[in-house]
C-alpha cells in the first residue's frame, strides 16, 4: 500500500502554501529547521504559525528576510543552487526532489528569456525565500515518506502582476511554460490576481505522479496551508494523506485509429515506440475498411495522465489523421512478483489473484536464459519449473 498525497489546488499553489500544508500534515518541524540550517545560507528566519482564511484554520509558513536583504536579492544560477543543495545535510531523497524542482524552473526560465539554463540568473527563485521554500517542501515530503502524489486541476487567476521586468500577464510566462512542459492541468478562474507562482508550479510538477484519485480511499490526515493573499474564496492549499482501498478495477483510456498505408516494418516500429512512451498495452488488429480495403486498427491502452503524451506518439509514428478516445473501466487481477529458486536456477514468478482465483506465470526472459544455459527447449524449462512450484 503506497503512502499517497493528494494536493487540492483550488486556490492555486505557491511554495510557502505547500510547506505549510505539509507541516500541518505532520512533517517534523525540527527536522525541517535542521535541514535548512545545513544549507549554510544566511539573511533569513522562518516563522511557523497558525492563521485563519475565511474562517478556516490553516498553518502559515513565512520566510522573513533580514532587513539588509529586503531590497537586494542575490542572483544565483542553477550551478550555484545545485551546489548549495548538494553540500547540505538533508537526505538524498530530499536533495533529488529539490534539484528536480530547480531544474524544472531553470528550463522554463531559460525558454521564457531566450537563454541557456546556465545563463539564467533567477529572480524569484534566486531569492533566499524561494530557495528556502523549495528545499523546505522537499524535506517535508521526504519526512512524511510520501510515495505518490495526485494533483487536482490547478486553479489560476487572471489580470496582470508587476515583476522585475515590468507588468506581465497572469498566468505569468514561467508558470505557463512549466504547465506546458510538465502537463499540468491549469484551470483559469474569474479571480483577479496571481494564484500560481513559478515556485509552486515547479514543486507540484516535480512531485506529481498522477491526476486521478483512486476509486476507493479513506482520508487519514488533512493539512491546510495558508497563502499570503486574500481572495474572495479561501486562499488555502489542502493536502490529504490517503489510504487506498484495494479493488480490482481501474480507469484507463483506449486510443484507437485505422491505418491502411504503412508497411509491416513501419507498423512494428510504431508499436515499439508507443509502448516505450508508456502505453499499458498496444496492438494491431486486421480490419476491412470501405470498398473492402485491408487495413489495421491500432488500439492503445493507457493511463488517463498519459493520454496526451500517447496521442502525440501515435500521430508522430503513424500516418493516421484522427484518434478515437474511449474512457474505459479495466478489471484486473492483483499482481505480485516473487523470486523462486528452481533446480535449474533462479526465476521470477508473477502471481495474480482475483477473489479465489490464483494464477502463476514464470518470467519469460528468466526461462529463456535458463534454456540457453542448459541447452533445453523453453517448453522443457517451463514444465520442469512449474512441477517444482506445485510441489
Amino acid at each position: 500500500m503506497k503512502n499517497t498525497l493528494y494536493l487540492e489546488c483550488y486556490s492555486g499553489i505557491s511554495g510557502d502554501m505547500t510547506v505549510a500544508a505539509l507541516l500541518d500534515l505532520g512533517a517534523d518541524e525540527e527536522t525541517l529547521r535542521q535541514g535548512l540550517k545545513s544549507l549554510n545560507i544566511s539573511g533569513y528566519k522562518i516563522k511557523i504559525s497558525c492563521t485563519s482564511k475565511c474562517g478556516i484554520q490553516a498553518k502559515d509558513f513565512d520566510v522573513l528576510l533580514e532587513e539588509h536583504h529586503n531590497h537586494h536579492h542575490t542572483h544565483r544560477n542553477i550551478k550555484d543552487i545545485n551546489e548549495i543543495i548538494s553540500n547540505s545535510n538533508i537526505t538524498q531523497n530530499a536533495k533529488e526532489i529539490a534539484l528536480k524542482t530547480f531544474k524544472i524552473i531553470a528550463e522554463a526560465e531559460a525558454k521564457v528569456h531566450g537563454k541557456s539554463m546556465e545563463e539564467v540568473h533567477f529572480h524569484e527563485v534566486g531569492a533566499i525565500d524561494s530557495i528556502v521554500d523549495i528545499v523546505a517542501a522537499a524535506i517535508c515530503m521526504d519526512n512524511l515518506k510520501i510515495e505518490q502524489v495526485i494533483v487536482s486541476p490547478i486553479y489560476e487567476g487572471h489580470g496582470h502582476v508587476r515583476c522585475q521586468h515590468g507588468i506581465i500577464p497572469v498566468p505569468v510566462p514561467a508558470v505557463v511554460e512549466i504547465a506546458k512542459r510538465e502537463n499540468l492541468q491549469l484551470k483559469l478562474t474569474d479571480t483577479e490576481g496571481e494564484m500560481v507562482t513559478p515556485t509552486g508550479a515547479a514543486i507540484v510538477a516535480a512531485l506529481k505522479t498522477g491526476n486521478q484519485l483512486p476509486n476507493n480511499y479513506i482520508i487519514e490526515k488533512i493539512g491546510i496551508g495558508a497563502g499570503k493573499k486574500d481572495f474572495p474564496k479561501a486562499n488555502i492549499l489542502r493536502a490529504y494523506i490517503l489510504q487506498t482501498i484495494e479493488d480490482n478495477e481501474d480507469q484507463v483510456i483506449l486510443l484507437q485509429c485505422n491505418i491502411d498505408d504503412m508497411t509491416g516494418e513501419e507498423l512494428g516500429f510504431a508499436l515499439e515506440a508507443i509502448i516505450e512512451e508508456g502505453a499499458l498495452d498496444a496492438n494491431f488488429s486486421p480490419i476491412f475498411m470501405k470498398k473492402n480495403r485491408p487495413a489495421y486498427e491500432l488500439t492503445v491502452i493507457c493511463k488517463e495522465e498519459d493520454n496526451t503524451k500517447l496521442k502525440k506518439a501515435i500521430f508522430k509514428h503513424t500516418t493516421t489523421l484522427g484518434i478515437r478516445t474511449i474512457p474505459s473501466t479495466r478489471s484486473i487481477m492483483k499482481r505480485t512478483i516473487t523470486n523462486f529458486s528452481s533446480t535449474l536456477g533462479e526465476v521470477k514468478i508473477k502471481e495474480a489473484k482475483y477473489e479465489d482465483i490464483t494464477k502463476r506465470t514464470i518470467e519469460y526472459e528468466d526461462a529463456k536464459k535458463i534454456a540457453k544455459k542448459h541447452n533445453l527447449s523453453i517448453s522443457e524449462v517451463f514444465k520442469k519449473i512449474y512441477s517444482e512450484i506445485l510441489k
